[in-house]
């Protein structure tokens, strides 16, 4: 399993303190059913190592990690457990230098660029930016890494609702650490249907789907270029002429010529496809491969849903 690549599906990492083992099995299952199939359990209490034994057991799939990891003998308790990377608060040369040589994903917390070049002399290409928002936020962590364009961050500490969309939608970010997903009180009273449903809101709000425009089937290209100047003259929606389609203003594009769908189609944007396309699938969504579009990066730009609703054809669009 590429670890990272896997994290940056996903997006957010559920930081949990988990104080009995007999929670852990049925707090991966909300987790894991409220879309985030990942967790980052801390070493900060005697229970750690047997409830990612617990989760793991519980979710086989499930992408389950150790936190506030501070040393190499925790390392070892927390990978025998089942864990499948390590974070740490800050960076212990030891500690990184043991997970490299066992090849143990590890993302030391950094907040400073010494940090960071410590960091890539040990080898590491992602490290975690802790505490993100005591030490500046993302206008901090922007400025810190200017100069270091080959390393990215998982922020964590001080990561809400309210601004994890903002961090989510810088690509040198692969995902975002964060405790609101699980609250202690949550947990503490066996609420999981609760903790499921913060779960799934959080998807939402990381994932921050929104109707982005209509398209519209017509008959032909003079139909398309009559339905584009009406829609201009009633709503002043000034038109712009593309080879296959006239859009009017952002929400109306005509089609000249029957394109997708039955009716037409509907675009949804969308931060983030490729992690859009991921969750969308855990929903039951389909893809259509052979309408991908990429960019030089090797990051989807563009994708049909394989299904029409209601007689409308649906993409993603990067926006």
């Amino acid at each position: 399993m590429d670890v990272i690549k896997e994290l940056s599906l996903i997006g957010l990492v559920p930081v949990i303190k988990i104080d009995d083992a007999k929670d852990a099995a049925p707090l991966a299952r909300a987790l894991d059913e409220g879309g985030l199939p990942c967790a980052e359990v801390t070493f900060r209490t005697a229970a750690a190592a047997e409830a990612i034994a617990e989760m793991v057991k519980a979710c086989p799939d499930m992408l389950v990690g150790a936190g506030t990891v501070l040393t190499t003998a925790q390392v070892d308790e927390a990978v025998a457990a089942g864990a499948k990377f390590i974070v740490s608060p800050g960076l212990n040369p030891t500690v990184v230098k043991y997970c490299v040589e066992r090849d143990i994903p590890v993302m030391p917390g950094i907040n400073n660029p010494s940090g960071i070049e410590q960091a890539m002399e040990l080898g590491l290409k992602v490290v975690k930016f802790f505490p993100a928002e005591p030490s500046g936020g993302l206008n901090m962590l922007k400025a810190m890494a200017a100069p270091y364009g080959s390393v990215r961050f998982m922020p964590t500490g001080g990561i809400s609702p309210s601004n994890v969309g903002d961090y989510l939608a810088w690509n040198r970010i692969i995902a975002c650490g964060g405790s609101w997903m699980v609250p202690a009180k949550m947990l503490a009273e066996g609420n999981f249907d609760g903790i499921k449903k913060l779960a799934r809101e959080a998807v939402d709000i990381m994932l921050n789907l929104r109707f982005e425009h209509l398209g519209i089937n017509c008959a032909d290209e003079a139909e398309c270029r009559e339905s584009a100047a009406t829609a201009d003259r009633l709503f002043g929606y000034a038109g712009r002429e593309l080879p296959v389609s006239i859009f009017a203003g952002t929400p109306l594009e005509f089609m000249k010529a029957p394109g997708r769908g039955t009716m037409g189609h509907i675009a949804i944007a969308t931060p983030n496809i490729d992690r859009a396309v991921y969750h969308l699938s855990r929903r039951g969504a389909k893809f259509d491969e052979s309408s991908a579009r990429y960019d030089k990066d090797g990051s989807l730009t563009f994708i049909y849903l394989a299904d029409e609703i209601s007689g409308f054809a649906y993409h993603l669009v990067k926006g």
